[in-house]
């Protein structure tokens, strides 16, 4: 079965929920659940306190468009996409890592890939077993470790090829947080990788339609310093907002031009905290 859409994806993971009797649950903002980031990161950010409650069991799937703003400058790598969705299976003290590993296998088997190899910790070398009726090869890793805050656990990382497509966490090892990217789903299906314009407009109008306004603090700085990313790299965007950016830094540059004379001995600290101007944004241009 072949896909060109992560649309597709998406549908055929929903029925596949469906299918096991596993409540499936659509977050498609990036608006953070609680306050210990700016956007959603990751799909289990929505259920911290059922991973904290020994009290609580069940199991839910869901998909959660996140965004990681912390690789600017190596968006469109082919790994750094900026935003994506993530494909998320969540067991409070339901499900063992040997059912995970079935459930998920299961799923990729339906939309038709193989994984080429997975990790596991050398600590939890007797997960090794739990993938021999799949026929996939394991690889021991050290790094086959994740934690958020107090919720830490051991993992099994999913590759196809060089890519890594998902894992599978055993949080406080009684629960499992799976996350599987949608669009690194797709890309190995066949997808194209998108431009590096694509991910930048993509990331940017999710952030917009989101509410989100440029600004100086909080999540309205990060759209902000998203918009001047774009802008000085010539990436043209149909919104309101980029034109206020674009206009913004031209008045930046031709001020700087203007005041260099004054200044040509400053360091780039004084011209921001004064000015604020970047400078490496200009420096090279004529008359700088």
């Amino acid at each position: 079965m072949h896909y060109v859409t992560a649309g597709s994806l998406l549908d055929e993971f929903r029925s596949f929920c469906d299918d096991q009797a596993v409540p499936f649950e659509a977050h498609r903002t990036l608006h953070p659940p609680d306050d210990t980031t700016l956007f959603c990161i990751a799909g289990m950010q929505r259920y911290k306190a059922l991973f904290r409650d020994v009290h609580h069991r069940g199991t839910v799937a869901n998909v959660q468009r996140c965004l990681r703003v912390e690789d600017l400058e190596e968006v469109g790598d082919g790994l750094h996409w900026l935003s994506f969705d993530m494909l998320g299976l969540f067991s409070f003290r339901e499900m063992t890592i040997r059912q995970a590993i079935d459930w998920w296998m299961a799923f990729l088997s339906r939309i038709g890939i193989t994984p080429d190899v997975v990790t596991v910790h050398p600590d939890r070398g007797h997960w090794t077993p739990y993938y021999d009726p799949h026929g996939v090869p394991v690889q021991l890793d050290e790094d086959c470790r994740w934690s958020d805050g107090d919720i830490v656990g051991y993992c099994t990382e999913f590759f196809v090829g060089d890519t890594e497509i998902g894992n599978i966490v055993n949080p406080l090892g009684t629960c499992i947080d799976v996350g599987f990217g949608l669009d690194r789903l797709a890309l190995v299906l066949g997808d194209p990788i998108p431009s590096t314009e694509e991910l930048w407009r993509r990331a940017v109008l999710q952030v917009l339609d989101d509410g989100v306004r440029p600004s100086n603090k909080g999540a309205g700085y990060v759209l902000r310093r998203m918009l001047r990313h774009m802008v000085r790299r010539a990436i043209p965007l149909d919104h309101p907002e980029w034109t206020r950016e674009s206009e913004r830094q031209e008045r930046a540059r031709q001020r700087y031009r203007r005041l260099l004379p004054k200044h040509p001995h400053q360091p780039p600290e004084w011209w921001w905290d004064t000015h604020g101007i970047d400078v490496k944004d200009y420096r090279g241009e004529p008359g700088s």
